[in-house]
């Protein structure tokens, strides 16, 4: 009975160990049976960041290429509003080179040919005392459009080459003094510098100083300035002014332009005449000629005397006004004429916009031309030793023919 009791025993206990072995056996195969959910969650997780990586990246391209062709956009805008605002300046110029073929513009200060319609020709590059010198080389563009320096600097070189044409330049009116300067500037209104030297000889021998023109007769003035033209105002004008010196300056002809304009028949014109060549104080000289050749050079499209002193007297050195006065004055008397001028003899044709309106052939031109240009007197009777030295001649006196 204990033996059976005892073998039962060992049986159920082997039965146990070996259904514990079967546990566990069993439970070491569902291990790796869990741990795979776990490793397939994670794999799904990492595709699924992949792919959210690339999304994010797709857009940042997308983004990128957008940008790209909105700034492309508007750079296509840009050009063509510029496009569309040159288009205007562009068929504007192509109609102006159309209208003007036979004078090409290359810029403000370069050179041109001359209009189709004239015979070419070349402009003199120097004149001298008595002819003008070989004709230079083209004609000057037209300065449309020139700006500011390119202006300045034009006129300053056309003052430079008259300068050296007209180095002898000087006020044409015989003078001795500041007073009879001022009367005899009076008297050259519509007439010449040449009739007022042809008669101021006998005004002064008889009026020399303020006093004595002042107490005079007007009808024996009146004889005497019958040459000049416009006799009678003239000498109520000269009268006038003479009194108006002894009262008001003690027979002094004053030295200040607000002084001098307050004289009868002294204007800016008259009073910067004055101060130039009697006093030595700059001033520009406004006169017909000087009126007609500015304009001419497009420096100034005034028409106001006193604007056009204005815009020209801003281009220049104030030290130069008077010299200029002088070269522009006689430039215009000799060569610049206003009907007709010469311009196949004139000297600064490569800087003059004008070139053409006048004869362009030289030896035509020549024919033109007044005073020592041609071999001819001047308008003083006794003009400066540096002007006779240059070749000058005096003028005749009143009556000699």
């Amino acid at each position: 009975m204990g033996e059976q009791v005892s073998d039962g025993g060992r049986k159920t206990a082997e039965a146990a160990r070996t259904a514990a072995a079967a546990g566990s056996a069993s439970a070491k195969k569902a291990a790796p049976a869990r741990k795979a959910p776990a490793k397939k969650a994670t794999a799904q997780k990492d595709t699924a960041q992949k792919a959210a990586a690339k999304k994010s990246a797709a857009k940042k391209a997308a983004a990128k290429k957008a940008a790209a062709k909105k700034a492309a956009a508007k750079k296509a805008a840009a050009e063509k509003a510029v496009a569309e605002k040159a288009a205007p300046a562009r068929k504007s110029a192509a109609k102006k080179a159309s209208a003007k073929k036979a004078a090409p513009a290359k810029s403000s200060a370069a050179l041109k040919k001359a209009p189709a319609p004239r015979k070419q020709v070349v402009a003199p590059k120097k004149a001298t005392a008595s002819v003008p010198a070989a004709p230079a080389k083209t004609v000057a563009a037209h300065p449309q459009g020139e700006s500011r320096t390119a202006l300045v600097r034009r006129a300053r070189r056309i003052n430079r080459e008259l300068a050296e044409v007209y180095p002898y330049a000087h006020p044409e009116l015989d003078f001795e003094n500041p007073f009879q300067l001022v009367v005899a500037t009076v008297l050259s209104a519509q007439t010449t510098d040449l009739r007022v030297n042809q008669t101021t000889p006998a005004l002064f021998a008889k009026y020399p100083a303020p006093e004595d023109l002042a107490a005079a007769n007007p009808e024996e003035v009146e004889e005497i300035l019958r040459p000049t033209g416009f006799f009678r105002a003239k000498t109520k004008s000269v009268i006038g002014l003479s009194k108006a010196l002894v009262e008001q300056f003690g027979g002094e002809v004053p030295g200040r332009l607000e002084d001098l304009v307050k004289l009868p028949g002294v204007g800016r014109k008259t009073a910067f005449v004055v101060l130039g060549n009697a006093f030595g104080r700059p001033g520009i000289t406004v006169d017909t000629h000087f009126q007609r050749l500015v304009r001419r050079w497009k420096w100034t499209d005034e028409t106001d005397p006193d604007k056009i002193e204005a815009a020209v007297g801003a281009l220049f050195p104030k030290s130069d006004w008077t010299d200029l006065s002088h070269h522009v004055i006689w430039h215009g008397r000799r060569i610049c004429h206003a009907r007709k001028p010469a311009c196949g003899a004139c000297p600064i044709a490569p800087l003059c916009p004008a070139y053409g309106e006048g004869e362009t052939d030289p030896e035509k031109a020549k024919k033109l031309l007044k005073y020592e240009k041609a071999g001819q007197p001047g308008q003083r009777l006794k003009p400066p030793q540096a002007y006779l030295d240059a070749g000058g001649r005096p003028a005749p006196p009143l009556g000699a023919g």
